[in-house]
């Protein structure tokens, strides 16, 4: 064992230590090793999608699901409003609304998380390993794909939960008598409080019929709701800067002023009720509202990564430079005492007494003489 190093070897080996020490990555603390994320998005959530989207579009395009054919009474002005005309040449067209529906959260999400990206400090940003040293999500792409990812399936689960409500309740709506065109003579109609139940009893476009059967709840309302509470929402939550005291609430209330155009403007031109819009905003508004608190933690980070961000990072104490195993006790010297003295005297403003010598015992002669 080589006890006797020269200090120049010790402190070269102690630099070189430090050296690489620094060279550590600083956010070792945050990186986290999963080995189920790559798995569970393949072969669950992926596969939860695709079952979404199919169920979706035998809702919508194909009558795989009959609607429930519902009565009515004859010269039901609740029902004979003028028939509008197809859906394409409303002020609030379905390409329209499906376009706005789309574009603008995942807009303000990419811009939402790009800024925020560049703007936070390193420390505070998550980062994920997958499968120890197979593969690196970059924090930035992780929380697009599934701010975006829970977003999409979201708004296909607000049509399924829409068109389910109206394949199921089968309500008509305002315009239903003049889409269905009924032989009141026919149907012997003679009051308005005769009811027909006769599944036959509509001569019109059996097309015309069937989507005026569908009303309750209404899903144009539901989608554009769904889609303005998730953005505020994210708007609320996510932008934190100073100085957005009046532009967060602008941009929130232009979003939801959108949201109840649609639905005024669905009311207006007699394509639904009033409670078809009202139930329509609820159903939006709970799944964006579950989406946004129980799914993705209201838009937060993992708690280690912001436990790690807000509190100081540990200071590592340096390793004294030397010999580490030997400790010598410091030796103040009577001069250094004096000097501390006279520092003292002169901030109380008090004279500085000559110090007394200091004692020293010294053997007396008679001592001396006896031990010799």
């Amino acid at each position: 064992m080589d006890v006797c190093r020269s200090p120049k070897m010790m402190n070269s080996q102690l630099s070189a230590q430090r050296r690489a020490v620094r060279s550590l990555p600083g956010d070792i603390g945050q990186q986290k090793t999963s080995t189920y994320i790559v798995p569970c998005f393949l072969f669950v959530e992926l596969v939860i999608m695709a079952g979404t989207v199919l169920l979706a579009y035998y809702f919508e395009y194909t009558d795989t699901f009959p609607v429930h054919i519902q009565g009515f009474f004859c010269f039901d002005k609740a029902y004979s409003k003028p028939y509008p005309g197809p859906e394409d040449n409303s002020k609030a067209p379905p390409v329209l609304v499906y376009s706005l529906v789309t574009a603008i959260p995942t807009v303000t999400i990419l811009i939402g998380e790009v800024t925020s990206f560049f703007v936070k400090t390193e420390g505070a940003q998550e980062k994920t390993i997958v499968t120890a040293d197979c593969c690196y999500f970059n924090p930035l792409l992780r929380r697009i794909v599934r701010f975006l990812g829970v977003y999409s399936f979201g708004l296909f689960t607000t049509t399924i939960f829409a068109n389910a409500g109206q394949v199921v309740t089968g309500n008509q709506t305002p315009h239903f008598l003049t889409a269905c065109r009924p032989n009141y003579t026919a149907l012997g109609c003679q009051s308005p409080l005769q009811y027909i139940a006769e599944r036959r009893a509509c001569t019109g476009n059996p097309y015309l019929v069937a989507s005026a059967r569908k009303s309750f709840p209404s899903k144009d309302a539901a989608l554009s709701f769904y889609s303005a509470i998730y953005t505020v929402m994210y708007v609320t939550l996510v932008f934190r800067t100073k100085g957005t005291r009046l532009t967060k609430p602008t941009l929130c209330l232009v979003l939801l002023s959108l949201a109840v155009l649609v639905g005024v403007v669905r009311v207006t031109e007699h394509r639904n009720h009033w409670n078809d819009v009202l139930a329509g905003f609820v159903t939006g508004g709970a799944i964006a509202a579950f989406l946004v608190s129980c799914v993705i933690n209201n838009f937060q980070q993992t708690q280690r990564a912001m436990a790690m961000a807000t509190s100081p990072p540990p200071q590592r104490p340096e390793p004294p430079i030397g010999l580490p195993l030997l400790s010598l006790p410091r030796v103040e010297s009577p001069l250094e005492k004096l000097q501390g003295y006279r520092i003292l005297r002169s901030h109380d403003h008090q004279p500085i007494p000559s110090p007394a010598p200091p004692d020293v015992l010294l053997p007396s002669r008679r001592c001396l003489t006896s031990a010799v």
